[in-house]
C-alpha cells in the first residue's frame, strides 16, 4: 500500500462559505477541511455561482474545458488557515449556466431554473473530465477517489463507469437527502447527449423521466448516507421515495456515517456572533443574558423566565414547519414563546408572517436566513423544535446541544442517531441530552412540547440535561476516519 497521502476529488453544487441551500454546504465544507488537517490530498470542487469568486482567497485560473459547447474556466485557490492543511478549492466557473444568481438551483424569486437538468448534467460532465486527467492544466494531478454528493453530481458516477480506463478512481456517493432526487425528460436526456442504452428501468430511466440520483445509486463503487438510522429507513417504502428497491439491491455497499459539525465555529466560548460567550461553567448566566437580548431584538416580551422555543431551518412538510401554528393555544395557556427563522415554501412563509400579529410578543418570525442570528438563537433558545417528518441527519440539533439549547426532534434518521432521550429510562439518565416524541403530527409536536414545558420546571433536571449535551463530542473527527476506511476500501492503487 502506497504511503503517499490519497488524492481526492471531494464534488458538490453548494459549499460553505461560497453557497448554501441547507446542510449539505455544512458539509462539503466541513467535511474536506476535516480529510485534509488529516493529510489527504484534497480538492473540493463546487460551482462559481454569482459573486462567488471573490470568496476564494489566492485565487488562480488554472485550467479551461468545454462540456457540451459550454466554455468554463476553473480556479484554484484556498479557504481556511493558511499552511499546508489549508483546503484547496476548484471552482468551475461558467457565468451563463451559473453565475444568473447566489442561489444554487432557483432565481431570486425562488423559481426553480427551467435547464436545472443541463445546468447539473454539464456539472456532472465536467466533474468526469476532471477526475480522469481530461484537463491538463491541473498540473497532472488525478484523484484515486471521486466523492459525489447528492442528486446534482449523480451523471458523474455514470460517465466514470462509462469511461472504463483502468486508472479510472474509484466513486463514493453520499446521499444528503433521497427526497430530491433531480428527475427529467427525456428529452432532456438527449439534450444532455446520454447513452440511449442507459434509457431502461435497470439504468437511468425512472417512471417515464431519468434520474440523476439513481446514476449515482448504481454506478458508485459505495454509497453512503448521512447517519445509520437513515441508511435503514431508506431500504424502505415509507422512506425509500421510489428508490428502495435500488438500494436494497446495493445494500452491501451502502454505509451510513453521521456527519459532525464544525466545531470551531460553533463554539459558544469564541463565538463572535454572540451578545455574551459562555462555556459549560458558565452557561446559566451567559444564556440569561442572550435570551433577554434576543427577546428584545426580534419582539419578545423580555422575560428570563418564558420558557422559549425556536425553530430554525426550512419551512417546509419535509421539517414538520406546518405543524407549528397549531402550538399557539398551548405555548399561551404555558407563557411560553416562539422563535422562527425560517424560509421556505411560500405558503408556509405567508402563514407564519401572519402568526405574531394574533400573539404579539409571545411569537416572532423571521422570514430569512441570517447565519450570525442562527448563532444568537442557539445561545438563547431553551429548546429547538426538529418535527422532522424524515430527516437524514440534521445538524441544527447537534449545534443546540453545544450551545445548551435542548433539541425536542421526531424519532427519525439522524435525529435517532444525535440525540439521547431524557426519558424515564434509569439507564439514560446521566447521558440524555433530548427529548423525543415518536408522530409527526399536531398530537406528536404537542407531546414534546409538553415534555419539554415539564423538564424546564425540574431546574435540576433541566441543567442536567443541558450539561450533557454541551458535553458530548459532535466534532468531524469521527466521520473523517470513518469515511477514511470507506475510500480505503474502494480506491484501487
Amino acid at each position: 500500500m502506497s504511503t503517499r497521502p490519497l488524492r481526492l476529488l471531494f464534488a458538490s453544487a453548494e459549499a460553505l462559505p461560497f453557497s448554501k441551500t441547507g446542510g449539505l454546504a455544512d458539509v462539503a465544507s466541513a467535511l474536506p477541511q476535516s480529510l485534509a488537517a488529516r493529510g489527504v490530498d484534497v480538492r473540493l470542487l463546487t460551482i462559481a455561482y454569482r459573486d462567488t469568486l471573490e470568496k476564494l482567497q489566492d485565487r488562480r485560473q488554472i485550467a479551461q474545458l468545454s462540456v457540451r459547447g459550454q466554455e468554463m474556466r476553473l480556479w484554484e485557490g484556498t479557504v481556511g488557515a493558511a499552511g499546508p492543511t489549508a483546503l484547496r478549492v476548484w471552482l468551475l466557473d461558467c457565468a451563463p449556466l451559473y453565475a444568473r444568481s447566489a442561489r444554487p438551483y432557483a432565481n431570486d424569486e425562488g423559481h426553480g431554473y427551467a435547464d436545472n437538468a443541463w445546468r447539473f448534467g454539464c456539472f456532472s460532465e465536467a466533474i468526469a473530465m476532471l477526475a480522469l486527467g481530461g484537463v491538463p492544466d491541473t498540473a497532472g494531478w488525478i484523484p484515486q477517489v471521486v466523492h459525489l454528493n447528492d442528486w446534482h453530481t449523480g451523471l458523474a458516477a455514470m460517465h466514470l463507469r462509462r469511461a472504463g480506463t483502468q486508472n479510472a478512481p474509484a466513486v463514493v456517493f453520499s446521499i444528503h437527502n433521497l427526497a430530491y432526487q433531480g428527475v427529467f425528460s427525456r428529452d432532456e436526456f438527449d439534450a444532455l447527449g446520454l447513452p440511449p442504452q442507459e434509457w431502461n428501468m435497470q439504468a437511468l430511466e425512472f417512471y417515464g423521466g431519468f434520474s440523476f440520483m439513481k446514476a449515482g445509486l448504481l454506478y458508485s463503487d459505495a454509497i453512503a448516507t448521512v447517519s445509520p438510522t437513515y441508511a435503514r429507513e431508506i431500504q424502505t417504502p415509507a422512506f425509500g421515495e421510489r428508490l428502495e428497491g435500488v438500494l436494497r439491491t446495493r445494500a452491501a455497499v451502502l454505509h451510513g456515517i453521521t456527519n459532525g459539525i464544525d466545531t470551531k465555529t460553533w463554539d459558544p466560548a469564541t463565538d463572535p456572533y454572540l451578545v455574551n460567550r459562555y462555556t459549560a461553567d458558565t452557561a446559566i448566566e451567559g444564556r440569561r443574558a442572550n435570551k433577554l437580548a434576543l427577546q428584545r431584538a426580534v419582539g419578545l416580551r423580555e422575560s428570563a423566565d418564558a420558557p422559549l422555543f425556536a425553530f430554525i431551518g426550512r419551512l417546509a412538510e419535509q421539517k414538520g414547519a406546518d405543524l407549528l401554528p397549531g402550538l399557539d393555544a398551548q405555548l399561551e395557556r404555558n407563557g411560553a414563546q416562539l422563535f422562527v427563522l425560517a424560509s421556505g415554501d411560500e405558503w408556509l412563509e405567508n402563514v407564519l408572517a401572519k402568526w405574531p400579529a394574533r400573539a404579539a410578543g409571545r411569537v416572532a418570525v423571521h422570514v430569512g436566513y441570517d447565519e450570525g442570528l442562527s448563532h444568537r438563537v442557539e445561545s438563547a433558545a431553551d429548546f429547538l423544535l426538529m418535527p422532522s417528518r424524515f430527516e437524514p441527519c440534521g445538524l441544527n440539533q447537534m449545534y443546540s446541544q453545544r450551545y445548551g439549547t435542548i433539541p425536542v426532534v421526531r424519532r427519525t434518521g439522524g435525529l435517532a442517531d444525535t440525540v439521547v432521550d431524557s426519558g424515564d429510562d434509569a439507564g439514560h439518565q446521566s447521558i440524555a441530552t433530548g427529548i423525543f416524541f415518536n408522530h409527526a403530527d399536531a398530537g406528536g409536536i404537542a407531546y414534546g412540547v409538553d415534555r419539554a414545558l415539564g423538564l424546564i420546571r425540574d431546574e435540576s433536571r433541566f441543567r442536567q440535561v443541558q450539561q450533557a449535551g454541551m458535553a458530548t463530542d459532535f466534532d468531524w473527527g469521527l466521520a473523517a476516519g470513518e469515511y477514511l476506511d470507506l475510500y480505503a476500501q474502494v480506491q484501487r492503487d
